[in-house]
């Protein structure tokens, strides 16, 4: 017996022809495949970029405007961010699970950048477990150097973001100290929806 033509009129070969994307749409659910959680910090990522390349970073304060003094001005940024972020947490969880998923953001934006530049698979792994050392590292020495005075966030700074010979690191510290002041005032929700403004 072969197929027939009543065989094509079964309910579900109609709603496949007519609607296919609502099917997709609806299998993903099933499946668990939804939008990608991410969205929702993608705009908070793009303004930590958008902060970490404003020109005073580098012809003010002196970090190095060159691929690795670029990079430690997104980290140090970022850093900021992420301490906010885990202020609360004791208290208010609601900031756990964006931070994750900005860290995600990070990582996929680094290995992009990355493979961009020429970098293999067998090493781009490396290589993030590296940057992601880097930023835990910021992380750990802005939480340790902010509470104490400006030379010794100055210090901080000086060990870990590449500067110019001759930078102005008590400018550099007074930077990233107003900019943190400005971050850790911000309400969940405005941190959030990344307004952060300069």
């Amino acid at each position: 017996m072969g197929v027939g033509a009543d065989r094509l009129n079964c309910p579900l070969t109609d709603i496949l022809e007519e609607r296919p994307v609502a099917i997709v749409s609806l299998i993903s659910r099933l499946l668990g495949k939804g939008p990608d959680s991410r969205e929702a910090v993608r705009p908070l990522w793009h303004r930590v970029v958008e902060i970490a390349r404003e020109k005073a970073w580098y012809a003010e304060c002196g970090v190095a405007d060159t691929v690795p003094g670029r990079f430690d001005a997104v980290t140090l940024v970022m850093a900021l961010v992420m301490l906010r972020a885990e202020r609360d947490k004791e208290t208010d969880d609601t900031l756990i699970n964006p931070s994750v998923r900005l860290t995600e953001l990070f990582v996929d934006d680094m290995d992009g950048q990355l493979r961009q530049s020429g970098v293999g698979d067998l090493v781009v792994g490396k290589r993030m477990g590296k940057l992601m050392s880097v930023l835990g590292g910021r992380i750990g020495a802005l939480r340790d150097a902010l509470p104490q005075d400006d030379a010794a966030l100055a210090a901080a700074l000086e060990r870990n973001v590449t500067l110019v010979e001759g930078a102005d690191t008590a400018r550099l510290a007074a930077r990233v100290r107003a900019l943190h002041a400005q971050i850790d005032a911000l309400s969940n929700e405005d941190l959030l929806a990344a307004r952060i403004a300069r």
